[in-house]
């Protein structure tokens, strides 16, 4: 019980600070008081409508939000939403754009399972929605999930891909980003034995794990340096009364939420000190820069503790992945059994979460892959959120990785750039 209690509390506080804000904003938003003009009051406001805003994202799942855009022929594509398979624990969804008739090049985006909810790529989505047929899984969050749907671990996350992939069919081009990397990878390798037909066509890692310890980070040292029970004593709490999911084991988003914070906490502190200010001077607004950035990253969610804790074991402490020892239900997953999907990993030269040497290493791994179907990229200057969202996705990687897409496509509709003798992003 007093996991429930703990996380309980949690919210309780969360609430609280949402209370006070609205409490603060509503109190000195009195018409009364105009006539006695005060900064202090004006103050008041603003930090009230920031704290509100700030507290009342925390549990709630963007919405996705995807603007439409102009197709080839002049005429505005809407998207829509869509689910082609329904799990407890995720979902795979589509963004149908109406009216298009000519084949795009189908894309499965492999989102991270890391407390951010999907939408974290909605930027990347938007940036490949004209060129390509994009899926994305969208993984739920633990605490609104019953007990009774039972456990969720790495191999049961790395089973739900084998199963998107088949549905998808071997047309397909899988992008990884962050922390699903290696089980990506691992998902592809265990098709090459037990179902080679369904292999995607390509495999695009970015910014993944797949040997934590290529180029140690905050991140592999903590993962070194807890044991497994300190982990669960001080990171797993049982989610309390409020949600469908009450009783099952989390790592809760709002204690993973502190710990972003605190990895930079003056940077945070000196944004909303700056977002307060700007209010009360009229100069902030729905969608600026500040509130655009903040509804996404303090938007969290749960994690089942499973996954968590396994994920920190299995791919950080012990490396099954890098060490080719990975097992799903018992059985061994030999990734150099993957011979006919071309692989390109992609990382940033100023990453601080997953250094440049750990994605990397998943091409000496692919011992049975030609090395003409094997790449790599460094972006120069670029950061995690960069290599994926940001400018250096916009302007070099996503052209690099359609282009590593093109060369490696298998049957390549119409309109798409024909297949070269040799593939010029190939891996030293």
């Amino acid at each position: 019980m007093r996991y429930m209690v703990t996380y309980d509390l949690m919210e309780t506080v969360r609430n609280t600070n949402q209370w006070l804000g609205a409490s603060a904003l509503a109190m000195a938003s009195y018409p009364a008081f105009s006539m006695f003009p005060n900064p202090a009051l004006s103050w008041m406001a603003a930090w009230g409508e920031v704290t509100e805003r700030t507290f009342s994202r925390m549990v709630m799942k963007p919405d996705w939000n995807i603007p439409s855009f102009v197709g080839s022929n002049g005429t505005d594509r809407l998207v829509s939403v869509e689910h082609v398979i329904k799990r407890d624990f995720g979902d795979l969804i589509h963004f149908r754009v109406q009216g298009r008739t000519v084949p795009k090049r189908k894309v499965l985006l492999v989102a991270p399972m890391s407390g951010h909810y999907a939408t974290l790529l909605r930027s990347t989505v938007i940036s490949l929605l004209p060129d390509c047929d994009v899926y994305i899984t969208d993984w739920h969050n633990a605490r609104d999930i019953p007990v009774s749907a039972g456990k969720f671990d790495v191999e049961d996350y790395t089973l739900y891909l084998v199963d998107f992939m088949k549905h998808l069919g071997p047309d397909t081009h899988v992008i990884a980003v962050c922390q699903p990397a290696p089980l990506t990878l691992a998902a592809t390798a265990y098709l090459a034995e037990e179902d080679p037909d369904a292999q995607p066509s390509t495999l695009t890692l970015i910014g993944g794990p797949i040997d934590p310890n290529a180029a140690p980070t905050e991140v592999t040292d903590f993962g070194h340096s807890v044991t497994m029970g300190q982990l669960q004593e001080l990171m797993i709490q049982r989610v309390g009364f409020k949600y469908a999911g009450v009783g099952r084991k989390v790592y809760p988003g709002l204690l993973q939420l502190s710990s972003f914070i605190s990895m930079n906490s003056e940077t945070h502190t000196n944004a909303f000190q700056n977002q307060i200010s700007r209010v009360m001077r009229g100069e902030a607004h729905e969608h600026d820069k500040h509130n655009k950035f903040y509804d996404e990253y303090l938007a969290v969610m749960d994690m089942p503790a499973e996954f968590y804790l396994s994920t920190v074991e299995r791919i950080f402490k012990t490396g099954e992945i890098a060490s080719n020892a990975f097992t799903v239900k018992g059985k061994p997953v030999d990734i150099g059994k993957i011979t006919n999907v071309a692989v390109k990993t992609v990382e940033g030269s100023k990453d601080d979460i997953s250094a440049p040497g750990q994605c990397i290493a998943a091409l000496d791994l692919l011992t049975g892959l030609p090395d003409n179907m094997k790449a790599s990229h460094v972006e120069e200057g670029a950061g995690h959120y960069g290599i994926f969202a940001g400018k250096s996705w916009r302007n070099n990687i996503r052209p690099l990785v359609l282009d590593f897409i093109d060369d490696n496509e298998q049957a390549t509709p119409p309109g798409y750039r024909k297949k070269k003798p040799a593939n010029k992003n190939a891996a030293a």
